[in-house]
């Protein structure tokens, strides 16, 4: 008789092991379990369906954030009074016209250091300030050289608006200098390139901070800073996510943007907006039997975009690791990993799909997705058993 164990009692005891392993939780730096983590819809849900309290994660979140540095929206009405309207800019293109005269007549750029050169005359200061101020100071010069005697009548036009520079740091979620206002060749508007004055958004404040990822859940939208000139203005875009006309200022190159933090996770902020993240670039890896593939359960090579303040399971959904057959796939699970963008320590997230989606209270526990977050699906016991019996049905035929 032979000591080599049969086919069936290999069966048997890898079913045996599949149906009795148990995993350990992810082991994490930050305490989620107990909500501290970034936002409490991280913590276990360690209470049954009958005893659950529910929406209780909002609160927590915001039983750790810090006061508004904004009141009432004080600081952006100071602001207004000094940053309003539209400002120069080096490289700006401006069509300058004096009356009967052509020697001043003509299109010009401001120059990297910000002066407006006009020929015959000391260079003027363009950078930061409106066209009615430019076209005050070409007066004065014209008049202060002689070469009128009474001031002259004097248009000054911004033909286009030339890309700026701008660092911006604090809670948005890839703090770095960015380039905003520039127009790409191909979508360049003939008959507004020859039609006198110029406007734009591109270079606004919110396009900076979109352009730097977005705010992130943390972030003090109350009091955001611009530093300009030496000087710091506050501005309250709380009102971004009201619904309002909120005020947004034009940007210069050399300005420097920071978001102060709250250091707690706002739910409210997970919102579209024009300072939110334009979407979430989410890894996904679905090898759930029956696919044998990530193409074959229709999830790209890499990632999946889906808007910004999509759910855990909105993702699971979206990688397919829910629905199908009930009795082979409803034991599912999904594993999200993310990481706190203030301290940048990772944490990782283990959530048994069919409990949660059958939970009053699955919005405690539900957490919210954020840029650069994975996700990857686990399969039922029922089709892990499966699994086996399809690799011992290879290994048979072994010789």
């Amino acid at each position: 008789m032979s000591g080599k164990p049969t086919l069936s009692g290999t069966f048997a005891a890898l079913l045996m092991t599949s149906a009795c392993a148990g995993f350990d939780s992810p082991d994490n730096l930050e305490p989620v379990a107990q909500g501290d983590g970034y936002q409490a819809q991280y913590r276990q849900p360690d209470v049954t369906r009958a005893e659950a309290d529910l929406l209780r994660s909002e609160t927590m979140n915001a039983q750790k954030c810090l006061p508004l540095g904004g009141a009432a929206g004080k600081g952006a009405s100071i602001a207004a009074s000094v940053l309003r309207g539209e400002r120069l800019s080096r490289n700006d293109l401006l069509d300058v016209r004096i009356v009967d005269d052509d020697t001043f007549n003509g299109s010009y750029v401001v120059s990297r250091d910000g002066m407006l050169k006009l020929p015959f005359l000391p260079p003027i200061r363009a950078q930061g300030r409106s066209t009615d101020q430019v076209e005050a100071d070409i007066a004065s010069a014209l008049l202060a050289n002689d070469f009128y005697q009474d001031p002259p009548r004097i248009s000054v036009r911004a033909a286009d608006f030339a890309s700026v520079s701008v660092g911006v740091s604090g809670a948005v979620f890839e703090p770095h200098a960015v380039e905003i206002g520039g127009v790409r060749g191909d979508t360049v508007d003939s008959l507004r390139q020859v039609a006198s004055g110029a406007s734009t958004e591109g270079r606004n404040l919110s396009a900076a901070l979109r352009a730097a990822g977005g705010v992130r859940p943390d972030a003090d939208i109350s009091a955001v800073e611009v530093r300009r000139g030496g000087k710091i203005y506050r501005l309250d875009m709380r009102g971004v996510f009201e619904g309002k006309n909120t005020f947004d200022i034009m940007l210069l190159t050399g300005d420097e943007v920071r978001v102060p933090s709250r250091q707690c996770f706002q739910d409210d902020l997970m919102r579209p907006s024009p300072i939110s993240p334009p979407g979430i670039s989410l890894f996904l890896s679905n090898l759930t039997q029956p696919a044998q593939n990530n193409a074959a359960s229709a999830v790209g090579q890499t990632v999946r975009q889906v808007p910004y303040g999509s759910r855990y399971m909105q993702a699971v959904i979206d990688a397919n690791c829910v629905g199908g057959s009930r009795s082979t796939s409803a034991d599912r699970s999904a594993v999200l990993f993310s990481r706190n963008p203030m301290t940048g320590v990772s944490v990782v997230i283990e959530r048994e799909i069919e409990d949660l989606l059958r939970r009053a209270d699955r919005d405690d526990f539900d957490p919210y997705l954020l840029p650069g977050d994975a996700m990857a699906c686990y399969d039922s016991t029922v089709t892990n058993i499966a699994e086996i019996g399809r690799v011992l049905g290879v290994v048979s035929l072994i010789p």
